[in-house]
């Protein structure tokens, strides 16, 4: 098996990284991939760091036994904990996930942006250092999502509770004239359609996918890694805890899927 064809490892604290897979698959549809959803510990933002850095190096740890070429840490809270140990300690490239405040930074037109992360983010140093990269004049509200993980995990999406758990963290926002959400954790895209009932038009919603499947083709590109198979990919997904939500966020219907449900 030559080196081009190994998988792309992707980990999150639960189902929402799939977010980030989606883009990828999209964006390199003859990459294989193989997916870590350790749901059992979610959510990651109310850990400890030393907890979180744990967690990333045991994942990464089942991703690299695996063969894959390259790690997506497609969880914020994991990224901003704990991917410079993971850089430190491994010779595979890594790519994190890290709200987009540039971006909104650049869109915004009334200079005020909101962020909705965990806690574990918005607390984190890379954040810190992120965030004042950005103009003096640019406000940004930070909002923890404390409980958003929990209900998308237990498939609770659509649920009365998941929409006024929404509406008490955004509309506060609405309040302060946020023109830009930017959304700080790779399960939230999942609520976008909930959350635009609450925002209307006139915000724009950020999240990283696209720019994160754009960085993975750029560094698989430069370490000469991109899969020369013309076939599809497949597609390998491991949980460990309640795999029938993984299984409503993704195509199971489809061959090139496996998804297995086991301890680790």
């Amino acid at each position: 098996m030559k080196l081009t064809s190994y998988p792309i490892g992707i980990f999150d604290s639960g189902v929402g990284g799939t977010s980030i897979w989606k883009e990828i698959k999209a964006l390199l549809p003859h990459e294989n991939t193989i997916y870590l959803s350790d749901s059992k510990n979610a959510p990651y933002g109310e850990k400890s760091e030393q907890k979180i850095i744990d967690l990333s190096i045991k994942n990464s740890e089942f991703l690299l036994q695996q063969n894959c070429k390259l790690i997506i840490v497609a969880c914020n809270t994991a990224t901003t904990n704990a991917i410079k140990v993971l850089r430190e300690k491994y010779n595979n490239p890594f790519i994190g996930i890290e709200p987009a405040i540039k971006p909104a930074a650049l869109k915004t037109k009334t200079n005020n942006i909101g962020i909705l992360a965990t806690k574990g983010t918005l607390n984190s140093e890379l954040f810190e250092k992120t965030a004042s990269t950005i103009a003096e004049e640019i406000t940004t509200r930070e909002t923890v999502g404390k409980g958003l993980v929990e209900l998308i995990e237990n498939g609770k999406i659509d649920s009365s509770e998941m929409k006024k758990l929404l509406s008490s963290y955004i509309k506060p926002m609405l309040e302060d004239q946020v023109d830009c959400l930017v959304l700080g954790c790779t399960h939230y895209p999942y609520l976008i359609p909930q959350i635009r009932e609450i925002v209307g038009e006139k915000v724009q919603i950020i999240d990283s996918g696209e720019a994160v499947a754009k960085q993975t083709k750029a560094i698989l590109e430069k370490h000469q890694l991109l899969n020369i198979d013309t076939k599809k990919g497949t597609h390998q997904f491991y949980i460990n805890k309640n795999k029938n939500v993984l299984e409503m966020l993704i195509s199971k219907n489809n061959e090139s899927i496996k998804i297995d449900e086991k301890d680790f």
